[in-house]
This record gives C-alpha cells, structure tokens and sequence, in this order.
C-alpha cells in the first residue's frame, strides 16, 4: 500500500467514527427549537480538540495518526454543513437576531477556542 493510500485509509477510519460520534452526540442532546447548542458544543469542541493535536508528540511523529485523528475524526466530528442548515432554518423561520447571534457567537467561540489552545500549548512549548 501507497503512503498516500494508507493515510486516506486513516482520514477515512477517522471520519466515519468522528460522523458516528457528531450523530450520537445530535441523538443523546437533540438541538430542538431555538439555538442549536449541540451543534455549537461539537464545533467549538471539535475546534479546541483539533488546535490541540498539534501539542501531542505521538501526532507530530505519526502522520498516519495526525490524519485519523485532525481530518478524520475531528473532520467528521465538526459540522459546518449542520451549522449553515440549523442557521438556514432559523432564518426561514424568521429568526434574523438569533440566526445572526448563532452564526457569530459559534465562530467567535470556535477561535476563542482555538486561542485556548494555542495559550496552553504555549505553556508546555515554554517549560
């Protein structure tokens, strides 16, 4: 097997346990009517997780586990789709001020996260 091969193998293994774990997370936490807060929690999770890779030394040496675990599994995890649909619905619903509120507060909040991690990675860099 190809090198290239092998890694789309592990994007792919990774993607479909991340899609597994974004549909359990929508079934065990339904976003019902208003603002979708599972769908936020995934995203902003998924951000602060995927900053995060970087810092562990087992990513950095494996590129086949750098690809399971950032494109795949976090890749599959993550939702724009969902999020541009929930923000789609809101505003079919007629909900302007929420749908406007949902589409800013999740991206500030997705880099806040990744501003997160990137301070407490430099903490680590720096000891």
């Amino acid at each position: 097997m190809t090198p290239a091969a092998r890694l789309c193998l592990c994007v792919a293994a990774g993607g479909a346990l991340g899609a597994v774990l974004r549909w359990s997370a929508g079934e065990l936490v339904p976003d019902g009517s208003g603002v979708p807060w599972t769908t936020f929690a995934v995203n902003v999770s998924g951000s602060l997780l995927l900053a995060l890779l970087p810092a562990l030394a087992a990513v950095r040496r494996s590129a086949a586990l750098a690809a399971f675990l950032g494109p795949g599994l976090l890749g599959g995890y993550t939702t724009l789709s969902a999020y541009s649909e929930q923000t789609r619905a809101l505003l079919a619903d007629g909900r302007l001020l929420l749908a406007g509120g949902y589409v800013t507060g999740t991206l500030l909040a997705c880099v806040a996260a990744v501003a997160l991690a990137g301070a407490l990675t430099a903490r680590d860099d720096e000891a």
